[in-house]
């Protein structure tokens, strides 16, 4: 089989993966992209976009529920889970012609497949409609994505769980769902699903819900969810399960103390992610993993083997679209003869419950366990008027402000959590102290504007 030449070929079309192809072949440089299934990666299609569109159906259906406050009268409502699903097709049939639409612009060419290495900066690609195809680059780019962990445990992988993948494309509603694992996924899931109308079961090993997060940061999200009726269970461990996800599961969980079985229709794995890695026969390609199974990369993202890169979540990144999206600007930047690295980059992150969970910098846990010096500003989020316009009073807003009178870190639990972090995220970049947020003129009444209150008493 003859092997076809191109300057840069690309593995994965995901966030990273993507915008460097459309750059390069803006440039005039031949490129191709190989994508195993989903045009424009996990994030338009099944993971971010999707996830946070079926949990706005679920915020509007308690805004419906909860009609009467705002002096709005309704009849019966009810969930139309097929709706809801398309609801979502439609957004994502968009998002991809979105997609294809900059491949056409750029030149970038599309190539539906698996590719794997069969030697250095060469891959073999089965295609999707059949037959195979052999790319050489004089540079590959690898931004293969993770994928949902199924742990094993006996009878889990024979029930058939969803993953948040099946779960986003559910066209009925489950009667109850049991969640494995009380992480950021679990989270979001469990309250979208009780939302919508599922009974919910959340069996998470840890202590806490969220384990990298503040005890009282995890608290506030625990309170939550039992508030709106998300059975809790904290330190369980799961024995093992019977019957088949979507009609019948009986799930065997212990506490240490008490071992008990939950009757249930549904079971979702959101127990972590494995790297993508091991698909594409790494060690052909010349390329290192580590011990996690995560590509080895510098901090300029470049692999084991010559002019290969490695970018996103593949390779090590932190799992959010936006440090994808920094990783191709690390990728073109040091292509284009300038110093940029992953080093010390400040990357906030939110979870998408309602009220939000934003955050950015250090947690106070982090900064005890790293021995540095702040002092705390915390405040109800009742204290900011905008929540009282809006109804939406529940959660706090804390900073830690260090010994030069910056920000540190910053986390917010309540309504438009996300943009209150975005205005300290700019203040931390820009090294300006905690006073000038505290003195600034910010309109009233906005979200923004409780950075007054925050810091009113901080001295």
């Amino acid at each position: 089989m003859s092997v076809e030449q191109y300057q840069n070929v690309v593995i994965g079309s995901g966030e990273a993966g993507k915008y460097l192809a459309w750059t390069l072949a803006k440039m005039g440089q031949r490129t191709v992209v190989v994508e195993r299934s989903r045009i424009g990666g996990s994030c338009p299609n099944v993971a971010c976009l999707p996830s946070k569109n079926v949990i706005h159906s679920a915020k509007v259906a308690s805004l419906v529920s909860r009609a009467g406050e705002f002096g709005i009268r309704t009849g019966p409502a009810n969930v139309d889970m097929a709706g809801v699903f398309e609801r979502k097709r439609r957004m994502v049939d968009g998002l991809i012609e979105l997609n294809l639409g900059n491949y056409k612009a750029s030149g970038a060419e599309l190539v539906m497949g698996d590719a794997r290495f069969v030697e250095p900066k060469t891959v073999g690609v089965t295609l999707s409609d059949g037959g195979a195809r052999t790319l050489r680059g004089e540079r590959v780019f690898l931004n293969v994505g993770t994928r949902a962990d199924v742990p094993d445990m006996p009878g889990l992988k024979e029930a058939k769980p969803m993953t948040h993948i099946e779960a986003l494309n559910l066209q009925r509603l489950p009667e109850h769902l049991v969640i494995l694992g009380g992480g950021y996924v679990g989270v979001e899931f469990a309250q979208m699903m009780r939302r919508l109308g599922s009974r919910v079961t959340v069996v998470h090993r840890g202590s806490q819900l969220l384990s990298r997060e503040d005890p009282d940061v995890a608290e506030a999200l625990r309170q939550l969810l039992l508030d709106e009726g998300v059975e809790i269970l904290l330190n369980a461990r799961t024995l093992g399960v019977k019957g088949c996800s979507g009609e019948r599961v009986h799930v065997r969980v212990t506490d240490g103390n008490a071992t008990g079985t939950i009757d249930a229709s549904d079971i979702l794995a959101a127990t972590g992610r494995v790297p993508n890695a091991d698909g594409i026969d790494p060690t052909k390609g010349g390329v290192e993993l580590d011990a996690r199974g995560y590509i080895r990369v510098n901090e300029k993202l470049q692999t084991t083997a010559a002019d290969v890169w490695a970018m996103g979540e593949c390779a090590g990144s932190p799992q959010f679209t936006h440090v994808s999206f920094d990783d191709y600007r690390v990728v073109r930047d040091n292509l284009m003869g300038k110093t940029r690295t992953t080093r010390d980059r400040l990357i906030p992150y939110c979870l998408f419950t309602d009220p939000e969970l934003a955050h950015v910098g250090m947690t106070e846990t982090e900064a005890r366990t790293k021995g540095v010096e702040y002092r705390l500003a915390k405040m109800p989020m009742a204290a900011v008027l905008r929540t009282r316009t809006l109804s939406e009073t529940r959660g706090f807003v804390k900073a830690l402000v260090g010994r030069d009178d910056r920000l540190v870190g910053f986390t917010a639990f309540g309504v438009e959590a996300s943009e209150m972090m975005a205005v300290a995220q700019t203040a931390m970049l820009g090294k300006i102290p905690y006073s000038a947020l505290g003195d600034a003129i910010f309109t009233h009444p906005t979200m923004a504007e409780g950075f007054t209150g925050l810091f009113s008493h901080l001295s």
